[in-house]
């Protein structure tokens, strides 16, 4: 009875110290979402949101003009935004756990080298983008220069300008950069580890190889989760990588940069609300389904 009540304390305790962070969060967040949202549902626009009407779903589905739900370009953002998440993040879990494995083990120097990988990502974005424009830039860059020495190509490839590269090569530069990211979530799980299971392992003769899967994988597998959760949520709505390099392109567009447009170019505030609308409806439906499928517990650990 007196642990129920020291627990009650305890959480009356918390809630009091919780107060101000969730108050901050509902006048940060809560806010502009619930604005953005009822916005979704009217015919507003930035030269006059003190003026608008209610127009229910018109945004999403119209007969007249289709609507956001008939709109190619929507769609095709939403494939690009797709594509990009699903190869990026797949990418940076299979490169981020090779790398924190190369990490874990001593090694003179590893230190220096520790530090030395987290640099990509501690460059700001925009500074990544401009660099890698250079690099990728179909006359003067270092890529096909290169790759011309190497003779992998046989002329300069304009990477940013032609459509079936330029996407590809945004997951190539957001890979270099966010990797890092990845390998210290899991470097941190490693360490955590004990070493004495190993050294079992090592005795009875056990390849690496099988110890990985049967032993490390399972363990790490948490902080795995919650590391892909969280690249998958920023991969989602990313906007900054693929506007600093390419604009408006059509063939590079995501969820967000198609949002923005709306919003600010055509500053149609109703139909671009829709759209961060249903961005926000799927990252949460996508979230929900990770967290489902993969068994996460948001209290901590797996199922």
């Amino acid at each position: 009875m007196q642990g129920s009540e020291l627990t009650r304390a305890k959480v009356r305790s918390a809630l009091v110290f919780l107060a101000p962070m969730l108050l901050a969060l509902a006048l940060a967040a809560g806010w502009p979402l619930g604005r953005t949202l009822w916005f979704a549902f009217t015919d507003a626009t930035l030269t006059d949101t003190g003026s608008y009407a209610f127009v229910g779903f018109e945004n999403f589905w119209n007969p007249d003009w289709g609507g956001l739900l008939e709109d190619a370009n929507w769609w095709t953002a939403v494939g690009n935004t797709l594509y990009f998440t699903v190869l990026s993040v797949t990418l940076e879990t299979i490169l981020g756990v090779g790398i924190a494995l190369a990490l874990d083990v001593p090694f003179r120097g590893r230190a220096i080298v520790r530090a030395a990988v987290l640099i990509p990502w501690a460059i700001p974005t925009i500074v990544s983008a401009k660099m890698w424009g250079w690099m990728l830039h179909d006359q003067f860059g270092l890529i096909n220069d290169l790759g011309m020495k190497l003779g992998l190509i046989d002329q300069p490839v304009a990477w940013m300008a032609s459509s079936a590269t330029a996407l590809t090569a945004i997951v190539a530069v957001d890979v270099w950069k966010t990797t890092p990211f990845m390998a210290l979530l899991v470097l941190a799980a490693l360490q955590m580890l004990p070493r004495d299971i190993y050294e079992a392992a090592r005795i009875d003769g056990i390849h690496p190889v099988r110890v990985f899967f049967r032993v490390t994988l399972p363990l790490i597998r948490p902080a795995l989760m919650v590391a892909v959760i969280f690249r998958g949520l920023d991969a989602l709505r990313a906007f900054d990588l693929m506007y600093a390099m390419t604009g408006n392109n059509e063939s590079t567009m995501t969820m967000s940069v198609f949002a923005r447009q709306q919003l600010v170019d055509f500053q149609d505030v109703g139909y671009g609300s829709a759209a961060a609308a249903l961005l926000f409806v799927m990252v949460a439906v996508l979230t929900a389904a990770v967290l489902t499928l993969g068994r996460v517990r948001l209290t901590g650990g797996v199922r």
